[in-house]
């Protein structure tokens, strides 16, 4: 899907996307085929639910949501191909597979290499066809099993790899500038923008991290838009340690204030990570709007910790014209390099 689906529409699109919310539990009560009131208001209850974007508009990530949503372990059989499956069976069955030992990566409802790797050592382990594709007999065998802590053995690993280099000075840290080419964000009447602002502050985080030892890689070029997959996957190409995408908020209420950090809700390391950035950051005088989980691309896909830092609104004039202040902007960069730091060396302690 491409184009986007709003309250006033009325299509076959528009049912499809009732049909599939009405199945999994929402009220909608308007007519079929109309995008009205009901509709929106469910749309918005299911991206607050999956903790994207709430803004009431079907988009193509919404829409990907939603169809991800519909899929039940069990309904269909789960493989390896290119590019992945997706679903929430692909994520109940990664979470299984974890809580019996079965290393199958982040519980992201993609099923990549981990997740095919746990499948066939399952198989092997409890003598189902080890052709990697979890179907009926594997299914059976699975769902016949105890589970007592689902989750748990996948954070333990997360933790574990992290500590496995003990520091910042033998991290690789991923910096993603939003935005970018084309693509210059919001921009305020002054005329800043959230692209060229993002790449600011990337660039002098990216100084602040190699002087503490850190190896850094941007996930673009100061001209490139690449969306957000994109981004996660040039991150997990490097095999990164660490991944920060730098944004700025926005609000249709201009006195919305505020700096906020997000993490994927399967990461305890990244909500970690994010905790820790959220705390220089409110140092250095910003109100606290806390760290929040979401499921954006970029902390979905990435394979590493995962944080996606928004420091203030760009949409707030007071905040705005702090921008335009070199040195706020370098005492950003300082906070969350200070953050990524503090973080490496907690898990120094465990």
């Amino acid at each position: 899907m491409t184009d986007l689906i709003r309250e006033g529409d009325r299509s076959k699109e528009v049912a499809d996307v009732q049909s599939r919310l009405r199945a999994l539990g929402y009220k909608i009560e308007d007519e079929g085929w109309f995008f009205g009131p009901s509709t929106t208001a469910a749309v918005r209850a299911f991206q607050q639910d999956r903790s994207i974007l709430v803004d009431g508009i079907v988009g193509p990530d919404t829409w990907n949501q939603i169809v991800e949503a519909s899929w039940y372990l069990g309904d269909r059989d789960l493989y390896l191909k290119h590019p992945p499956m997706r679903g929430d069976d692909i994520a109940s069955l990664q979470a299984r597979l974890n809580a019996l030992g079965f290393d199958a990566g982040k519980e992201d409802g993609i099923f990549g290499v981990a997740t095919d790797r746990a499948v066939r050592a399952f198989q092997k382990e409890y003598g189902v066809a080890g052709d990697g594709i979890f179907g009926l007999v594997s299914h059976a065998a699975l769902m016949g099993l105890r589970v007592d802590r689902p989750g748990t053995s996948a954070h333990l690993r997360e933790e574990l790899r992290r500590m496995e280099k003990r520091g910042i000075a033998a991290a690789m840290v991923v910096i993603d500038p939003g935005h970018g080419g084309d693509d210059r964000g919001a921009v305020t009447s002054r005329g800043t923008n959230e692209a060229d602002t993002c790449w600011a502050i990337a660039t002098r985080l990216a100084d602040r991290l190699a002087s503490l030892g850190a190896k850094v890689r941007f996930t673009r070029t100061e001209p490139e838009a690449p969306d957000m997959s994109e981004r996660a996957m040039r991150a997990n190409e490097v095999d990164a340690d660490v991944f920060l995408s730098i944004h700025l908020n926005e609000h249709a209420e201009p006195t919305a204030e505020g700096t906020s950090t997000y993490y994927f809700g399967g990461s305890r390391a990244g909500e970690n990570l994010a905790e820790q950035i959220q705390e220089q950051l409110v140092q250095l005088g910003l109100r606290d709007c806390r760290s929040h989980a979401r499921s954006y691309p970029v902390l979905r896909e990435t394979r590493m910790p995962a944080v996606l830092v928004e420091p203030i609104f760009i949409t707030n004039p007071d905040e705005a014209k702090r921008l335009e202040d070199h040195e706020f902007l370098s005492s950003v960069a300082d906070a969350i390099a200070a953050g990524v730091r503090r973080f490496f060396e907690l898990a120094e302690t465990r």
